[in-house]
């Protein structure tokens, strides 16, 4: 694990973001690349790029807010940090913090991470912040949360530059799964999206201080969080793996056999979702949700069931044009 990947003019860079950063910029010079191949403009799908990483990040940032389960927490330490409680334990509390803690809260801190309150056995910030919540360099982002804020992105841009958006979609629908495994492996760098105890020579062992340690130790699993984690599953490794095997079979397979332009990204939504819903049971950090899934699950069995909607409609419609007037697939 290495949370801090480098350093750059005073400030620490976390893995996670950075590697997110690699994979949007991978992803777009992919993209160009295509747009070239295909006749349109490639400065289209740069700009395209730079739009979706901001409103991608801006998205995963608002969805982590609402719905991981740390609003309250976010609104009181503006407007009254004592009501804030880290269930830590007090050497914890009194350590210096690490990027990424709780949830991203402190960011990147030189003093303890709190006070600690001895009546009430908890770890309190130290001052009021209200600017947390935009720490998302700090740790905090979701998926789903951020692929809708660069959907929204992409819906726009490509509409004001008149340009293809199926198949722009079909394009981003083959390398965003490439992105993906990058910014999972900065997860794995970074210790979040950690799995749970798992007993085999497989499983990852997370470091002293790690987000897994902390949670297990939260959980009555480890005497403190100073201590290595249990063995985990390496979910980040998962869906990694897994995403790359998505990449490969929509661009070797389900590309140059699409009946529409859009398929591509609609295999892409369905795959992806049915993929993560899946290894959603495997993982163990703190992410929120409804009844028995979590929030990523819900977004992803809604946006399954719309990819299988918008499918249909293309099927029937592209049967519903003569051969001459179809559109061209390349």
């Amino acid at each position: 694990m290495r949370g801090r990947l480098f350093e750059l003019w005073g400030t620490v860079l976390p893995s996670y973001f950075v590697l997110l950063v690699v994979g949007f910029m991978f992803a777009t010079l992919a993209g160009a690349l295509w747009a070239r191949r295909v006749g349109h403009d490639p400065d289209v799908i740069v700009d395209l790029g730079l739009s979706m990483l901001i409103f991608g990040v801006l998205g995963g940032r608002l969805l982590h807010v609402f719905a991981d389960g740390h609003f309250l927490d976010y609104v009181h330490l503006c407007t009254d940090p004592g009501l804030v409680e880290w269930k830590i334990s007090k050497l914890e509390c009194l350590s210096q913090s690490d990027p990424g803690a709780l949830g991203g809260f402190l960011g990147e801190h030189p003093e303890p991470l709190g006070r600690w309150d001895q009546g009430a056995g908890v770890c309190r910030p130290l001052a009021s912040d209200c600017f947390a919540w935009a720490r998302f360099w700090a740790g905090g982002l979701t998926y789903y949360g951020g692929f809708l804020g660069a959907s929204l992105a992409a819906w726009f841009l490509l509409r004001r530059d008149r340009f293809p958006f199926w198949k722009a979609a079909d394009m981003a629908g083959m390398v965003v799964p490439l992105g993906l495994a990058f910014g999972r492996m900065g997860c794995l760098l970074g210790g979040c999206c950690f799995g749970r105890p798992w007993n085999s020579p497989l499983a990852l062992s997370f470091p002293p201080g790690s987000a897994a340690s902390a949670a297990q130790a939260q959980a009555g699993l480890l005497p403190s969080a100073f201590s290595a984690s249990l063995p985990v599953h390496p979910t980040q490794l998962y869906e990694a793996f897994g995403s790359l095997g998505l990449a490969f079979a929509l661009l070797l397979w389900v590309h140059p056999h699409k009946r529409y332009d859009g398929q591509v990204f609609v295999g892409f939504v369905t795959g992806y979702a049915a993929l993560r819903f899946v290894l959603e049971f495997f993982r163990a950090d703190e992410r929120g949700g409804w009844g028995w899934f979590s929030t990523s699950q819900w977004v992803g069995v809604g946006l399954f069931l719309a990819g299988l909607f918008v499918h249909a409609g293309f099927v029937r419609r592209a049967a519903s044009l003569p051969a001459v007037a179809r559109p061209d697939l390349s």
